[in-house]
């Protein structure tokens, strides 16, 4: 196990935050950054397999996830908490925002435990902890990269320097987990980071994981039911074989290629002919809404969240 996030230094980056933060109504980042440009895309979450299954393959998580959560008993409630955890942070205002870190900080505090088979680099017994700085930072790093390889691909095309500006940015959200210092010191670094940690044994695919896998690649929201079974083999061409495989996810081969470069490229045609309701993230027109000073209620923004996170 390495070194812990302590509460102290998570109040130590929420004054950052605090301090630093121009507008406090906008939140951690607002209008014009590439945080809410990528962010806002609904198609993001056709990678929402791949980041949850590079989470589970640490054996922390999938470890924590085993013996802690609700995801075997109902993982479409465990991935609406965690998801709208995620808008507060990312949309919500500052206060929304340090809210919701510190709750996350509360739970991960009583999250720890053995793991209970060898794993990679971890011997069986080994004690993971939630707050492990390592393991958070690799979660974390799941989500941006995911969410820039899918925006990239179906959105538009990023340039170095975009990528470069959106990490800068994420840093602010790293600051709500205590992470900012442990984070790689730049883009390049963090790519090398996440192609390092891709192809190391610390990602190890246990039996717990597994099971776990094949409870979340049964998705209840909108991407879940309109893939069905694609989703399963678009996901696996997402990943790296040997986790894709370990897993149980098959890419089907040469079709199964063609089929996942199919689903691309209608991500790609349909994106653009989508009206905000639908292309955007509710939470994300709240934020517009709340900084036009809109304070009614969007019950339609309320069905499109039900739409996007599923049935609880």
């Amino acid at each position: 196990m390495s070194e812990l996030v302590s509460r102290a230094e998570l109040d130590e980056e929420l004054a950052v935050l605090r301090a630093t933060i121009s507008d406090p109504r906008a939140g951690l980042f607002g209008p014009g950054t590439m945080v809410w440009e990528v962010a806002r895309e609904a198609v993001i979450f056709l990678g929402a397999g791949r980041a949850a299954l590079l989470q589970l393959a640490h054996p922390y998580v999938g470890s924590a996830i085993a013996q802690h959560s609700i995801t075997m008993a109902s993982p479409q409630a465990r991935f609406q908490r965690t998801f709208r955890r995620i808008f507060r942070m990312v949309f919500g205002d500052l206060d929304e925002a340090m809210r919701s870190a510190v709750d996350v900080y509360r739970v991960h505090a009583h999250v720890r435990g053995p793991i209970p088979e060898a794993a990679g680099p971890f011997p069986r017994g080994h004690t993971y902890d939630a707050r492990d700085r390592e393991a958070s930072v690799w979660v974390l790093a799941t989500l941006w990269d995911t969410s820039l390889w899918l925006f990239d691909r179906v959105v538009r095309p990023l340039s170095r320097a975009e990528r470069a500006r959106y990490y800068e940015e994420s840093r602010r959200f790293a600051r709500l987990f205590g992470l900012e210092r442990s984070l790689p010191p730049s883009y390049d670094a963090f790519e090398a980071y996440v192609a390092r940690t891709l192809s190391s044994d610390v990602l190890t695919v246990t039996r717990a994981a597994a099971e776990i896998g094949r409870h979340i690649m049964r998705p209840d929201n909108v991407f879940g039911r309109v893939l069905r079974n694609d989703f399963g083999l678009f996901t696996a061409h997402l990943l790296p074989e040997r986790l894709a495989r370990g897993f149980g996810l098959d890419r089907g081969g040469a079709a199964g290629l063609r089929r996942f470069e199919r689903i691309l490229e209608l991500a790609r045609s349909a994106v653009p002919r989508l009206p905000p309701r639908l292309r955007y993230l509710p939470a994300y027109l709240d934020a517009e809404r709340r900084l036009r000073g809109d304070s009614r209620r969007d019950r339609l923004g309320e069905l499109m969240t039900r739409l996007y996170l599923g049935r609880p």
